[in-house]
């Protein structure tokens, strides 16, 4: 058996290779190195795949975050909600941009925010909420663009590890991931299911007003060279790593596919495990639906539920399986972040995750032996 990554990307690299090479080589002759042909023309490709009038690329998903909040002119004290139980960068820009941040629990089976907790944290000093769709899967988007409709609050989504899912609306409608509320950032981190070979990142909107002002604070704030319009940063998406992504983005839907089959294979093999919750495609369905393409499973997480989380980990590093630990410690009780207004019994359920969740290999490489012996050293040791 070949050795198990966590993510794969030499393994993944030589399926696309030529084409790779090919394309950076063009690059480097051509030296159009910032905002060159591939970043235009990938900004078209990506408008066309998710469906969105304005694609800004950017630096990083990071950065696409911030640039988001920045081109809605949220101000200082301005209230901005979301999960508790997510990433860091996503509660990082909105204290950064010296708004008040307001974390609220997630639910127990798809780990998206609440919308009942939500609902709740809505005071006259919030402006935006920022649902997180967490480790593949849209957030309920059809409750929380009813709330923001209600309170006229801005919805900007973290689509930093679901770009390609799908969500189906209660109006019969599907959207892709990050193309619903006001505006969209994504991550194009090495490891994303889009992934390139360095930092990026973009925005989306359908707001043509606010696609020109996110397009001139990218850009030091310009649209006409030493004119600064508006106050902004430099964040742009390089011309090389826009070459590998347009490689890259025609086989999206193949990497994600190969994800959901691998995350079916999973769950079957933890079908019946009594300690081993296995993740669930909910949000976007009519109830609980087989693995579709509602998930793209960048992650795909595991809840322990007999205390044995943390020995599973060092079982498995001893076997030699990766795993990940997503996340670690709640928003709410990094020293970044400690607020009196937070009280711990409004956070049941990241407290209690933070305690059982484990996340599997899952790339696009895992074979059949791979996975076999990966579920095979869950179920023996967790059963013990």
């Amino acid at each position: 058996m070949k050795k198990i990554q966590m993510v794969d990307l030499s393994g993944q690299y030589q399926e696309i290779k030529n084409q790779i090479n090919s394309s950076i080589t063009q690059i480097l002759e051509t030296s159009a190195f910032i905002n060159g042909p591939e970043v235009h023309a990938f900004q078209k490709e990506l408008e066309g795949y998710l469906g969105v009038k304005h694609v800004i690329p950017c630096a990083n998903g990071t950065d696409a975050l911030q640039i988001a909040m920045m081109g809605l002119g949220l101000e200082p004290g301005d209230e901005v909600i979301t999960a508790d139980f997510t990433f860091a960068a996503t509660v990082e820009v909105i204290a950064l941009l010296q708004l008040t941040p307001v974390l609220v629990d997630v639910y127990p089976d798809t780990f998206n925010i609440n919308i009942e907790a939500l609902e709740n944290a809505i005071t006259p000093k919030t402006k935006a909420i920022v649902p997180v769709h967490l480790f593949g899967q849209c957030a309920n988007m059809d409750a929380i663009l009813a709330l923001a409709e209600k309170h006229d609050l801005f919805v900007i989504e973290d689509n930093a590890q679901a770009i390609g899912a799908k969500y189906r609306s209660k109006n019969g409608e599907t959207y892709m991931a990050g193309s619903m509320g006001h505006v969209g950032a994504t991550s194009f981190f090495p490891s994303k299911n889009l992934g390139c070979y360095g930092d990026g990142g973009a925005i989306f909107t359908n707001d043509d007003q606010l696609a020109h002002t996110l397009r001139g604070i990218v850009n030091h704030g310009m649209y006409e060279r030493y004119h600064h319009d508006v106050v902004g940063v430099n964040s742009r998406l390089d011309s090389i790593q826009a070459a590998v992504l347009r490689v890259k983005l025609p086989k999206l839907d193949g990497y994600c596919e190969a994800r959901r089959n691998t995350a079916r294979a999973y769950s079957k093999a933890f079908e019946g495990q009594e300690h081993i919750v296995a993740p669930k495609t909910i949000n976007g369905c009519e109830g609980i639906c087989d693995v579709c393409d509602c998930h793209v499973f960048h992650q795909y997480t595991l809840k322990i539920t007999n205390g044995k989380r943390d020995e599973l980990a060092q079982y498995l590093a001893k076997k030699e399986i990766p795993f990940g630990i997503y996340y670690p410690i709640p928003l709410h009780k990094q020293k970044a972040y400690l607020d009196e207004r937070y009280k711990e019994e409004d956070f049941p359920v990241t407290n209690q995750l933070v305690k059982e969740v484990i996340s599997l290999p899952m790339h696009t490489e895992l074979d059949d032996e791979q996975i076999n012996y990966i579920t095979a050293m869950v179920i023996g040791f967790v059963n013990r």
